[in-house]
C-alpha cells in the first residue's frame, strides 16, 4: 500500500482548516476563535522586550550558583518573588531532600616520569570582572564517588566500549588503571563514560575537552571568540540517570521532606568510580608523559603532540565529596485557566548552573520569566487563557535531572489526568540556528508556529530561517537528503534535559525549544554574561524570540477548541521507527512485524478521519462544547496509552514504548524492540512486538471513540 508523504497529509490537514483564510486559521480554533487568540498572541508579544530579558539575564548571571549551594536556593527565592509580583497564582517553593553532591577536595598530579600537580581552576581575564569572582569553584564531577588513587595512566580516547577493545588489541588493560577520556569525539554523555570505565575495572576516570572538539581549532577562544580557552573546564554529573534519572535514593518515589531512601549502595544510578574534569591545559602534561604506543590517527587530537596509549606514567587522583542530604528547590507559579482548569499546560526550564550559566540554563530563565512577565501583565488585565499555565523552575537539573523528576514523580497521576504537554526550554539561545523537537503529533502545530514569529538575522519567517539551517547541516553532515517540513521538526527524542519525566514517564507530549550556534565554553566558567553579550546573543533579539515562541505555543495549546494533535502524522513517524528495526541484522527473519505495520495503517486511517471530523466541528456554526472537551479528553490519553506500566527491559523507569534514550543520552526509538533486536534476544524482540502492536491498537480504539463524539 502506497503511503503519501507526510507533507501531503499537512496540506490535506491545513486546507481542511483554512476554510477562511490565513487571518481567521489556526489549527484546532474556530474561525472567531482564531481572530481572538492572534490578537491576545500580538499583544502578548509585543510586550516582550530585549532591554528586559538582558535585565533578567544579568540577575541570573551575577553569581555561581550550582545545585545546593545558597545562591541557588537565592535564585529560587528570586524567581519565586518575582513571579508573584508578575501577578502569577499560586506561587510555592517545593523542596525535595536529595542525595547532594558538592566537593570538598579534588586533587590530580602526575608522580612519574614527570612531576605535575594539575592546577584545576580557569584563568581570569581582565576583559571579563566575573572571571574573577572567587567563589568559582574548581574543577569537579558532580556524583563522583571518594576516594584516592595512584595508578598508571591510559588515554583510551572518548572512552566508549570500542576503544577500550582497541586498547585490548594493543595489549593494555585498564583494570586498576586511571583512564584519560575526552569529550565528543564522537559524542557520549560523561555519565556512559563513567559507567564504561567502572565495567572496565578502572579505579578513575579524567575526562577533558580537546581543542578539536570545542578549541582553537574550531575559532577564535574566549575572551576574543566563543570557543573554549586553554583552562577552560567542562564540569557535569556521572549520574547513570540514563537508567533511573532524579534522586538516586529515592528511584520512582518523590524525595519530599521523610520519603524513604534506599541504601546508597542499592541505587542503580549512583558512579562507583571517581572522576574529574580537567581543562586541556592540565591534560596536555599527562598526554606528553604518559608513554606507550602512538595511539591511531582517528584518536589524534588538537594538541601539537603525539597522543599516545600512555600506561607508563603514575597519576595521583584523590576526591572528597560531601554527599549528604540537600535540599533542592522547585519554584511553581500557576495562570488558572478560565474554562478548562483542569487541563494543564506546563512549561519548564532549570535555575541551577555549573557556575554562572551564561546559555545554560541562563538564557533559557531569562526567557521564561520575560514570557511570564508579559502573560502576567495581560492577566492583570482580565487576559486569562482556556486551560491553566504551569510554569515551574526546576533545581538540579545539571545533576541528574532532579528537580524535574521528583516533581513529575510526585504528581505522576495528576499529570497522567490533566496533562496536554509539556513545553521545554533548557538554553534559549547560543546562537541563531533554531532547533524545535517534539512528539510527532505536534509536528504540525510546531510548523505553524514557526510562522507566527520572524528570525531577528534575516527578517523572514522562522520557518524559513529554520529550514535554510537544516539544509546548511545537512550539507556539513554530507546527506544529500532534502529539506522540506516532512523532516524539519525533530522527533527523535533523547534525553538530558528535564522533559525527560514527562514523555518516559508519565506519558506527557513534549516539545523542546533552542537556538544554537558556536559554542564552546559549555559548563564552564566562561559561560557568563560576557560570553553572551559578545558571542551569543549581542542584543537579546534571540531571547526575545524565544520568550514570544514559547508563550505563543502555550497559549496555542491552552486555548484550542480542539487540540492540535494530528495522529496520521504520528502513525507515519512510527513507521519510519518500524522499518528501521526491520532493516536490521536479521531482524526481518526473527521478528514478524506485519501485524503491527497493519496496526499503524489502521491507526492512520482513523488519525486521518479524526482530523477530517474536528475540521468539520470547527468549522461549523457552533461546536457542542461538551462534545469538544469528550474530544480533547481522549487526545490527551494517547500518548499514556504508548507507556507500558513495567517499563522497557532492564530499566523500567523507563515507561514509553516509542521513544527513550540510549546511555549515550541519544536517541532511541522502540526502545524494548530496538534494543532486543540489537542484542538478537529474539524472544524479548516478539515481546517487544506485541507490546506495540497492542499499544497501537488501544489508540486507533480511542481514536475512533473520540470520532463518535463529533459525528453524533
Amino acid at each position: 500500500m502506497r503511503i503519501r508523504s507526510l507533507s501531503s497529509l499537512l496540506l490535506v490537514s491545513t486546507l481542511s482548516l483554512a476554510q477562511n483564510g490565513p487571518a481567521d486559521h489556526l489549527l484546532g480554533f474556530t474561525p472567531d476563535h482564531a481572530r481572538s487568540e492572534l490578537k491576545y498572541e500580538k499583544q502578548f508579544k509585543a510586550a516582550i522586550s530585549p532591554a528586559s530579558e538582558k535585565a533578567f539575564h544579568r540577575e541570573f548571571t551575577r553569581t555561581p550558583h550550582p545545585a545546593g549551594t545558597i545562591h541557588d536556593k537565592e535564585i529560587a527565592d528570586y524567581i519565586a518573588k518575582t513571579w508573584r509580583e508578575q501577578g502569577l497564582e499560586d506561587v510555592v517553593i517545593r523542596q525535595y531532600d536529595v542525595l547532594g553532591s558538592l566537593p570538598k577536595e579534588v586533587v590530580v598530579e602526575m608522580t612519574a616520569p614527570v612531576a605535575y600537580k594539575a592546577g584545576l581552576r580557569e584563568a581570569a581575564y581582565g576583559a571579563d570582572p566575573d572571571t574573577k569572582n572567587p567563589e568559582v569553584r574548581g574543577a569537579w564531577t558532580s556524583m563522583s564517588a571518594s576516594g584516592e588513587v595512584t595508578a598508571p595512566i591510559v588515554y583510551a580516547h572518548s572512552g566508549n566500549p570500542s576503544d577500550y577493545e582497541v586498547l585490548k588489541q594493543h595489549g593494555l588493560d585498564v583494570k586498576s588503571k586511571i583512564v584519560l577520556v575526552r569529550y565528543s569525539n564522537p559524542y557520549s554523555y560523561r555519565g556512559f563514560k563513567a559507567l564504561t570505565a567502572q565495567r572496565m575495572g578502572a579505579a578513575g576516570m579524567l575526562v577533558y575537552s580537546d581543542p578539536a572538539e570545542d578549541g582553537y581549532k574550531k575559532g577564535k577562544v574566549f575572551p576574543d571568540g566563543p570557543y573554549g580557552p586553554e583552562t577552560h573546564i567542562q564540569r557535569g554529573a556521572i549520574t547513570y540517570d540514563f537508567i533511573v534519572p532524579g534522586d538516586p535514593l529515592t528511584p520512582g518515589w518523590a524525595s519530599v521532606p521523610g520519603a524513604k531512601r534506599i541504601a546508597k549502595e542499592d541505587a542503580q544510578s549512583l558512579p562507583r568510580i571517581m572522576a574529574v574534569p580537567i581543562s586541556w591545559h592540565d591534560a596536555k602534561p599527562l598526554l606528553e608523559n604518559m608513554g606507550g604506543d602512538e595511539a591511531p590517527k582517528d584518536w589524534q587530537g588538537g594538541l601539537p603532540i603525539k597522543y599516545k596509549f600512555g600506561g607508563v606514567g603514575q597519576v595521583h587522583m584523590k576526591v572528597a565529596m560531601d554527599d549528604s542530604i540537600a535540599p533542592y528547590y522547585v519554584v511553581e507559579a500557576r495562570i488558572k485557566g478560565s474554562e478548562r482548569p483542569e487541563e494543564w499546560v506546563v512549561l519548564g526550564n532549570h535555575h541551577d548552573a555549573w557556575e554562572y550559566g551564561g546559555v545554560d540554563p541562563s538564557s533559557g530563565t531569562a526567557s521564561m520569566m520575560e514570557m511570564t512577565r508579559s502573560l502576567g501583565a495581560l492577566l492583570q488585565k482580565g487576559q486569562r487563557p482556556k486551560r491553566t499555565l504551569v510554569f515551574c523552575s526546576w533545581d538540579g537539573e545539571e545533576v541528574g535531572l532532579t528537580g524535574s523528576t521528583e516533581w513529575g514523580e510526585q504528581f505522576e497521576q495528576e499529570l497522567k489526568e490533566k496533562a496536554v504537554a509539556y513545553i521545554n526550554v533548557d538554553s534559549s539561545t547560543s546562537g541563531r540556528d533554531f532547533h524545535g523537537s517534539a512528539v510527532a503529533s505536534l509536528i504540525p502545530e510546531m510548523l505553524e508556529l514557526s510562522d507566527s514569529v520572524s528570525d531577528p538575522a534575516s527578517g523572514a519567517s522562522l520557518h524559513e530561517a529554520w529550514k535554510k539551517t537544516a539544509a546548511r547541516e545537512k550539507k556539513e553532515e554530507k546527506d544529500a537528503g532534502p529539506v522540506n517540513d516532512d523532516n524539519l521538526v525533530d522527533v527523535r527524542i533523547g534525553s538530558g534535559s528535564d522533559h525527560t519525566v514527562f514523555l518516559n514517564h508519565d506519558g506527557v507530549p513534549v516539545v523542546e525549544l533552542q537556538f544554537d550556534g558556536p559554542y564552546g565554553v559549555y559548563h564552564s566558567m566562561y559561560d557568563d554574561f560576557y560570553w553572551m553579550n559578545h558571542f551569543g546573543d549581542p542584543g537579546y533579539r534571540y531571547h526575545t524570540v524565544m520568550s514570544q515562541l514559547w508563550g505563543t505555543l502555550a497559549l496555542r495549546l491552552a486555548d484550542a477548541d480542539i487540540l492540535p494533535f494530528d495522529f496520521s502524522a504520528y502513525a507515519a513517524k512510527v513507521r519510519e521507527f518500524v522499518r528501521e528495526v526491520q532493516a536490521k541484522p536479521d531482524a526481518a527473519k526473527n521478528v514478524e512485524m506485519a501485524g503491527l505495520l497493519k496496526a499503524l495503517d489502521d491507526f492512520e486511517s482513523e488519525g486521518k478521519q479524526l482530523r477530517s471530523s474536528a475540521a468539520k466541528s470547527l468549522n461549523a456554526d457552533s461546536p457542542d462544547p461538551a462534545k469538544l472537551d469528550a474530544v480533547n479528553h481522549a487526545m490527551m490519553q494517547v500518548e499514556r496509552n504508548w507507556l507500558n506500566p513495567e517499563g522497557i527491559p532492564g530499566r523500567p523507569w523507563f515507561k514509553h514504548t516509542l521513544y527513550a534514550a540510549r546511555y549515550t543520552y541519544a536517541h532511541l526509538e522502540l526502545p524494548g524492540l530496538t534494543e532486543a533486536v540489537e542484542t538478537q534476544n529474539w524472544e524479548n524482540a516478539k515481546q517487544q512486538a506485541a507490546i506495540l502492536e497492542e499499544a497501537v491498537k488501544k489508540n486507533t480504539l480511542l481514536l475512533r471513540d473520540a470520532r463518535s463524539h463529533l459525528s453524533n
